[in-house]
């Protein structure tokens, strides 16, 4: 089946794949559009997991600011300059800081929970599925989802995005990396509210 050129270039576009690419991806899907535009996000994204163990050490510090309430400062890298002028990144990271400052997480990812604060809550957790006679043998299992649950709303990357809940914020900057073509990894958040001490 011919695809229209302008369909290819629209594609490519969307995905930074190349023409080629493009191309060939639109004949597959006989022509339409949308079941191209899905099978190339899906390469994207592969293509992106395999480009999470490249380094990324350029990129941004950006901030947010919420009438003057709320400040966040976030940084993300991406692995080179050029990208990080782009306007895709520049909205990506403003994107997350506004996240940050709506959802309040405390930590970046599970990985960086530290092991009394885990310890702590996986005690608690153990003492309220006990009083609530929870059977001996399921203790562990049970507790382990509530700490799965708790963690997973206190962690940016593990946090539903907050302008489209239905992908997580890990999620998003996956979509980032497809899209832009590098690794991007949010490295460190502060974020600080007025007459909340931390």
């Amino acid at each position: 089946m011919k695809v229209s050129i302008e369909d290819v270039k629209r594609l490519k576009n969307l995905t930074g794949v190349g023409l080629t690419d493009a191309k060939k991806a639109l004949e597959e899907a006989d022509g339409d559009f949308d079941k191209a535009l899905e099978a190339m996000r899906k390469k994207g994204l592969t293509k992106a997991e395999k480009r999470g163990e490249r380094e990324a050490r350029a990129g941004m510090v950006g901030t947010y600011n919420h009438d003057g309430r709320i400040g966040v400062l976030v940084e993300v890298n991406c692995e080179t300059d050029f990208v990080a002028r782009t306007d895709g990144f520049t909205d990506l990271v403003k994107d997350i800081a506004m996240h940050i400052a709506a959802a309040s997480p405390e930590f970046l990812s599970v990985e960086d929970i530290p092991a009394e604060v885990r310890d702590a809550k996986k005690a608690e957790f153990s003492e309220k599925a006990k009083s609530e006679g929870k059977p001996e043998k399921m203790l562990e299992g049970i507790v382990e989802g509530m700490l799965k649950k708790h963690f997973a709303e206190k962690c940016l990357l593990s946090q539903p995005f907050v302008k489209n809940p239905d992908i997580t914020v890990a999620e998003l900057v996956k979509d980032g990396n497809a899209k832009m073509g590098e690794n991007i990894v949010v490295r460190r958040f502060s974020r600080i509210a007025l007459g909340e001490i931390s």
